[in-house]
């Protein structure tokens, strides 16, 4: 029996990659750098052999999907930022076992998915980032899995999470799942960017004060509230992919019935007009 002993909400900013960078960003973000290589070693302490990472970065317009491909090796260069992140190589082993559960236990439950083996299938950096610091302290094998979903449901996304669970448990792997994506993600406007120091500010103190409010939600463990007001937060305040990565997070803790008290391993900051955080979710 598989099971799942971790899971995370974590952000992949690509000045995470430039603080360790020559520039101005250099060293700016070694709190969220330390956050991911203190969720690594957690991982780790719990033999976690595979993570499961839904990416608000990988954009999809019909079904859900899965990548499980055996082993992803490249360079990244972003197409959104490739100022930011370029030439970053990356080598992950994958698990197609799992990724092809997860993709059969969705369609069974209901919600189309398909798992894909092709080389060219890139991960996009809401993956590759995250990676690139864990994998310093652990090595995993990654499935990924996509979270910008622009024509579904949360409560698709929420089945798709169970799916997750399911196919974790019928599987022999360890697994951490994590929601790679930002709280608030209104960017700054391109005019408003450079006067407004946007590399390190929140573009609406609105998103602001709401991220502060999920995250003390989240530590006290009041979940069953957070997720009826989540359908209003994505869209108010721009949740990053439409939340779909926080959806299938609670779809594999247990939706509603989830009473963890989460544990802030990296403090709020604001990147480029957008609300980030690394958060444990206790299973």
């Amino acid at each position: 029996m598989g099971e799942l002993v971790l899971a995370a909400k974590m952000t992949h900013v690509p000045t995470l990659q430039m603080s360790e960078q020559e520039g101005p960003i250099k060293g700016k973000r070694q709190a969220a750098i330390d956050g991911h290589l203190e969720i690594a070693r957690r991982a780790k302490a719990l033999e976690v052999d595979t993570v499961v990472i839904c990416d608000t970065h990988w954009l999809v317009n019909a079904g859900f999907h899965v990548n499980a491909n055996d082993r992803f090796e490249g360079l990244l260069t972003s197409s959104e930022f490739p100022q930011f992140i370029r030439d970053m190589p990356y080598s992950h082993r994958g698990n197609p076992e799992l990724g092809d559960a997860i993709a059969k236990a969705a369609t069974d439950m209901g919600v189309f998915t398909l798992a894909h083996h092709l080389d060219s299938l890139d991960l996009e950096y809401g993956t590759l980032v995250p990676m690139s610091f864990m994998a310093r302290e652990h090595d995993m094998k990654v499935v990924s899995v996509a979270a910008f979903c622009t024509v579904h449901g949360h409560d698709e996304s929420r089945v798709l999470g169970q799916a997750i669970r399911k196919a974790i448990e019928d599987s022999d792997s360890r697994v951490m799942l994590v929601a790679s994506g930002s709280l608030s993600h209104k960017i700054w406007s391109n005019k408003e960017y450079a006067p407004n120091n946007g590399t390190f500010t929140i573009s609406s103190e609105f998103n602001r004060q709401v991220d502060l409010m999920v995250l003390e939600m989240w530590q006290r463990g009041d979940h069953a509230t957070f997720l009826k007001m989540l359908g209003d937060y994505a869209h108010h305040c721009s949740g990053e992919g439409a939340m779909h990565d926080t959806a299938m997070l609670y779809g594999a803790l247990g939706w509603d019935d989830y009473t963890g008290r989460c544990e802030i391993v990296t403090p709020y900051f604001p990147s480029s007009g957008t609300g980030q955080v690394n958060v444990i979710f206790p299973v």
